[in-house]
């Protein structure tokens, strides 16, 4: 079965969006999910070996090894199902269709899963329909995958605002640190920043070793996962050495504005140290299969004059 939908069918959708025509959009989105479900059926199936996907991206695909330890072969699809499924939940939730939201937006993560705005849209449907555990769940999915600062500080804004529901302050302004060290624009976040500043000015004399060490017993980290920023780089150095100056600049930026410029650089330093080592090894590789074949080379040339190492006979 050939794929029914391209690129540019989901691209027209989105223009349709971006121009506030909901119904039109609608009318376009909605056949094409259903011929996408009909291809998924009879094509995308399945097994222990082998998953289907729609990375925007070689990062993300390198990332979803990385983080998820999948050792099935990901095979691409042509067309990229998750913004399909993304644009339709937006047309839901515009219509205040909650629960035809929360499953377009379950197949955008199914089809893209390091695609953090549909796991962050996709909690935040969840709460609407009064599901905290899953928005709380999704929320904290993020930390691993994030690969923008925005993504990470709503992550955290979120957690924050369920462990003040919880009445876990020291958490609470983990996430709250943690929310604006990774983006301090983030609404979400300053409103957390707000509450807490208002309602616990206290927790404002809280070492970060307290609050982090709060954090760290409820199984959550601090910071970005510097998986994340280590596939940004070794994307980076993937465009670097193919000539593309501007895809790699752009991929070692968004690597910095995740984890921050001295980590980068150590990252960077690890990186171009592990390149070196496995050129060396590689070399090394080399040299020895040199050596072996120098080797049988002067065993068969039995009836050849013996030279010393400076090729004077002996």
């Amino acid at each position: 079965m050939n794929m029914p939908i391209e690129a540019r069918d989901i691209e027209y959708a989105e223009d349709l969006l971006a121009a506030g025509e909901l119904d039109h959009a609608q009318m376009v989105l909605e056949p094409l999910a259903e011929q996408a479900g009909e291809y998924t059926d009879a094509v995308c199936h399945d097994t222990e070996a082998r998953q289907w996907f729609s990375f925007a991206d070689a990062f993300e695909r390198l990332a979803y090894r990385r983080v998820e330890n999948d050792p099935r072969e990901l095979t691409q699809i042509e067309a990229p199902f998750d913004r399909l499924y993304a644009a339709l939940a937006y047309v839901y939730i515009q219509k205040q269709e909650l629960e035809a939201a929360r499953d377009a937006l379950k197949q955008a993560v199914r089809w893209n899963p390091m695609n953090c705005a549909h796991r962050l849209n996709l909690a935040e449907v969840f709460r609407a329909l009064g599901n905290t555990w899953e928005w709380t769940a999704l929320s904290a999915s993020v930390l691993d995958r994030a690969s923008t600062p925005q993504a990470l500080a709503r992550a955290y804004a979120n957690l924050g605002q369920y462990f003040v529901e919880e009445d876990n302050l020291r958490a609470a302004e983990a996430c709250r640190r943690a929310a604006l060290r990774a983006y301090d624009a983030d609404p979400a976040a300053t409103a957390l920043a707000a509450q807490l500043d208002q309602e616990h000015p206290e927790l404002a004399g809280e070492s970060d070793e307290q609050v982090n060490a709060e954090l760290a017993a409820q199984g959550l980290a601090s910071g970005a996962n510097a998986e994340i920023a280590v596939c940004l780089l070794m994307c980076a150095t993937d465009a670097a050495a193919e000539g593309d100056r501007n895809e790699a600049t752009r991929l070692t930026l968004r690597a910095r504005d995740l984890v921050g410029a001295p980590a980068c650089e150590a990252l960077i330093r690890l990186i171009h140290e592990s390149d070196a080592e496995l050129a060396y090894e590689q070399n090394a590789d080399v040299a020895a299969d040199v050596a072996v074949a120098a080797g049988t080379a002067a065993d068969a040339g039995t009836d050849a004059d013996a030279c010393d190492a400076n090729g004077k006979e002996v």
